[in-house]
């Protein structure tokens, strides 16, 4: 993987970092690995890293560690820098409704502050 980066990745407040402390070891190691491919290639897979159609710019982290899934939202700031904020443990075929609700939150505050 190319050690260069191409995006700036950070998170606000404690939204990610609350998420993020509460996984397993193995899906810590996962996002921490996902993070790293969405900050070094320049298109990266939507496996990984995907538009929420219908979102206000709105992106979703996409990790799986054996037969559980989980998303972290994400947008972008200033061009490359990517900016996370929550988290969760993905259950249905769909997104719910109220974490993409959370998240639109957050990003507004977050905007709001700057």
């Amino acid at each position: 993987m190319n050690s260069e980066f191409v995006r700036d990745i950070r998170y606000y407040k404690r939204f990610y970092l609350d998420f993020f402390e509460t996984q397993k070891p193995e899906v810590q190691k996962k996002f921490n690995w996902t993070l790293q491919l969405i900050a070094t290639i320049d298109r990266v897979p939507e496996k990984y890293f995907k538009h929420i159609i219908g979102s206000s710019g709105l992106y979703e982290i996409r990790v799986e560690a054996g037969s559980d899934i989980f998303r972290v939202f994400s947008f972008f700031d200033k061009g490359k820098l990517v900016i996370l904020i929550n988290g969760f443990q993905k259950k249905t075929q769909k997104t719910p409704r109220k974490e993409i609700t959370l998240a639109e939150r957050i990003k507004k505050m977050y905007f709001d502050e700057k």
